[in-house]
């Protein structure tokens, strides 16, 4: 069969989740329950954030953003993978795959520079206490922000725009539940060297920075603890990184499980596996990370409820 342009290809077939037909009615059920915790969870964050003065600060700040790319990148994928497991309809059209590799790349983008600016945050608050509210003022916070989605949408926009120029054959098959772009290059009938370049070299720059920024921010923590090493200190510290330390592992750990194991043969369900803990369980369990580690956060939300009895 010869390859065909995009423009004639209106649509792919989705493989979806390697189970078996009969489990298909208790993983719908539980991605159910997981998806929509996802959605209160994240939505409970912005909520307190926006109604507690006390959670005004550039910490929640960038949580709130971090709680918005959260529930929009679980929603990406999980909502047409639970359409797809009810109908057994898993075709997608061409449009709706561009769509949801740039979204998909988008939101990973915006998680991953909003997390660097937590870890600079936290390494701002504990090295330099005294200085805090002047390095972090409203102005410095929300052009951190802006840069985060300026970034995300830029290199979204790259990677999705390289992807649109290549091939594919009529009646394509993605092996996976939604249009990962690394599937998507291994399914094109192009030559897709540019697009691999690009990933290797620009997106190998940019984790690199990503990671060596929240490596070195804690590693000064770290030699801020040790000079004077204290119970005290390092019980303050505890409680100001720890919810942020834990979403970084969790984070990259899950990055990990997806990009760093062979994507062929028997590891092909590996792989989708971990993308399932990596677009549904881990922004299902920040929320909660921050929420059960954070005293701030249970403030707000005994005060929400107090006031809930009071009227």
């Amino acid at each position: 069969m010869g390859p065909g342009n995009q423009s004639t290809v209106s649509e792919f077939l989705l493989l979806g989740l390697p189970v078996p037909p009969e489990q298909q009615g208790m993983l719908f059920a539980l991605f159910l329950g997981m998806y929509l915790t996802t959605v209160l969870g994240n939505l409970l964050i912005i909520l307190l954030v926006s109604l507690d003065s006390r959670l005004h600060t550039p910490m929640y700040f960038f949580l709130s953003h971090l709680a918005v790319s959260d529930v929009s990148f679980a929603s990406i994928t999980v909502p047409m993978m639970l359409t797809n497991m009810q109908s057994q309809c898993r075709s997608i059209t061409y449009s709706g795959c561009i769509s949801q590799v740039y979204f998909y790349i988008f939101f990973a983008c915006l998680d991953s520079f909003l997390l660097t600016v937590m870890a600079y945050d936290r390494y701002v608050a504990i090295c330099h206490p005294l200085h805090y509210t002047s390095i972090m003022r409203d102005k410095v916070c929300i052009l951190l922000v802006v840069g985060c989605w300026l970034f995300s949408f830029a290199r979204a926009l790259m990677h999705t725009l390289l992807m649109n120029r290549l091939s594919f054959r009529a009646g394509t098959i993605i092996p996976h539940f939604f249009c990962d772009l690394a599937v998507m290059l291994k399914s094109s009938c192009s030559d897709t060297s540019l697009n691999e370049l690009l990933i290797l070299t620009e997106g190998g720059l940019v984790l690199f920075l990503l990671v060596s920024g929240i490596l070195g921010s804690y590693i000064h923590i770290t030699v801020i603890i040790l000079k004077v090493p204290s119970l005290q200190k390092f019980s303050k510290v505890l409680s100001t990184c720890g919810s942020h330390l834990s979403v970084v592992l969790l984070y990259y750990g899950t990055i990990a499980g997806v990009y760093y194991f062979p994507a062929s043969g028997k590891f092909e369900d590996k792989n989708i596996i971990s993308s399932v803990m990596y677009m549904v369980v881990t922004p299902m369990l920040n929320p909660f990370i921050y929420s059960l580690r954070n005293n701030d956060m249970k403030r707000a939300l005994q005060k929400i409820f107090s006031r809930r009895n009071y009227t």
